[in-house]
């Protein structure tokens, strides 16, 4: 392992989740944990000071009646104050609406609380590299159901090749592994991604994901 750790914020109203996910991931060698955050608006105020790799974001804070920012706000405040720093939603809710709304606010990665640790370790690493990570969970839920709003593409329908390389970044996998999933080149692969940010009018892979999910085009393996 060459490099620097990865700098990491821990976001959770919960003491003892964050010490939990701390002590998690401060036993991986390229990991560690720079500050935690009890509440939406430390999350930001934390992560403008510090500029962590990622920042770990539970979905909801203030629980039992308390004001305050939910993570999709604080995620949608980094992504415009601190764009360099990518967000993970670590959360229990795996519910289409909540994943849907994270990915739109600039999160890129989305993973459940009760999954085994490799998947955040994976979605940590993959987005502090640019990738987007999903646990299969959230992947299942964001393919299994039909377009919320039926809108059409106006015209600027996807191919079969885009539809298959949009799937393929809905389930995490860098270019290079959809060229070798799809039998391309990684060139190959970036030109379809270009197009296909284009057609969706997305400009990084968590928004394509997105927009995909909301014009129902995931809905057709």
């Amino acid at each position: 392992m060459s490099g620097a750790p990865l700098r990491l914020l821990v976001a959770d109203d919960h003491a003892v989740v964050r010490a939990g996910l701390r002590a998690l991931l401060e036993g991986e060698p390229d990991l560690r944990v720079a500050a935690e955050a009890a509440s939406g608006e430390e999350a930001v105020r934390l992560a403008e000071r510090l500029a962590p790799d990622v920042v770990l974001m539970d979905l909801r804070f203030g629980g039992g009646g308390r004001s305050g920012i939910d993570g999709v706000e604080a995620v949608r405040r980094l992504a415009a104050g601190t764009p360099a720093t990518a967000v993970v939603m670590l959360t229990s809710y795996s519910g289409r609406a909540d994943v849907v709304r994270a990915l739109e606010a600039g999160a890129r990665g989305y993973v459940l609380k009760a999954g085994p640790p490799e998947e955040l370790f994976r979605a940590v690493r993959g987005a502090a590299a640019g990738a987007l990570g999903l646990a299969p969970e959230v992947v299942g839920e964001l393919v299994s159901q039909g377009p919320p709003g039926g809108r059409e593409l106006n015209g600027r329908e996807l191919s079969g090749r885009e539809v298959e390389v949009v799937r393929l970044l809905a389930e995490g996998l860098s270019n290079r592994s959809i060229a070798e999933a799809l039998f391309l080149s990684e060139a190959t692969v970036k030109t379809h991604l270009v197009r296909v940010y284009r057609k969706l009018g997305a400009d990084n892979r968590a928004a394509a994901v997105s927009e995909a999910v909301r014009r129902g085009l995931l809905d057709l393996a």
